[in-house]
């Protein structure tokens, strides 16, 4: 086992959009949302080029065009990217890496309702959770975002459950005062 120190916590999740306006408006009215910042603007010019391809692993000719971090609730950052170049569609949940982020609600119809209004489409009605997960007044939905992005809405209002081979607890928002 190394000395090295080991990371403090995840500070934030990165996701590409088509149009940030537009990703702004849902993340604000779907998740409430607020702007931290603007790292790059449409004032700013654009990051690109061969440096920027090999710091940042984008395809040859991409170009972050805009940047922006959003606060939802507690937890990690979101910074979002509107990148021009080629592109894939959204992962989902069966593909490698990164495929969803997930939300924690006191009220998960409600977020659920208000999530769809702003244009995301629910793949389901909201289910049980997986074990674990399967405390009392448990429930789970994912919704699509326009762009295709899969954002899970989740409630554990009592808790996770956590077998004697755990080793740490899941991080979980605190209740809203």
């Amino acid at each position: 086992m190394s000395d090295a120190p080991l990371p403090r916590g995840i500070q934030h999740i990165g996701v590409t959009v088509p149009d940030l306006d537009a990703a702004t408006r849902f993340f604000a009215e779907g998740l409430g949302a607020k702007i931290a910042y603007d790292g790059l603007t449409t004032d700013d010019e654009p990051r690109r080029g061969p440096e920027v391809e090999r710091q940042l692993g984008l395809p040859p000719g991409a170009a972050i065009h805009r940047q922006r971090m959003f606060v939802i609730g507690q937890g990690p950052g979101l910074e979002v990217f509107e990148i021009s170049g080629q592109q894939r569609p959204a992962s989902g949940l069966a593909d490698l890496g990164l495929n969803h982020i997930a939300l924690y609600c006191d009220d998960i119809e409600g977020s659920l309702a208000r999530l769809v209004a702003a244009g995301g489409e629910a793949l389901s009605e909201v289910h049980g959770n997986s074990r674990h997960e399967d405390s009392p007044g448990n429930g789970s939905v994912y919704v699509k975002a326009p762009w295709g992005m899969l954002i899970e809405l989740q409630t554990i209002p009592n808790g996770h459950y956590y077998g004697p081979d755990s080793q740490a607890q899941v991080w979980m928002p605190q209740p809203r005062q």
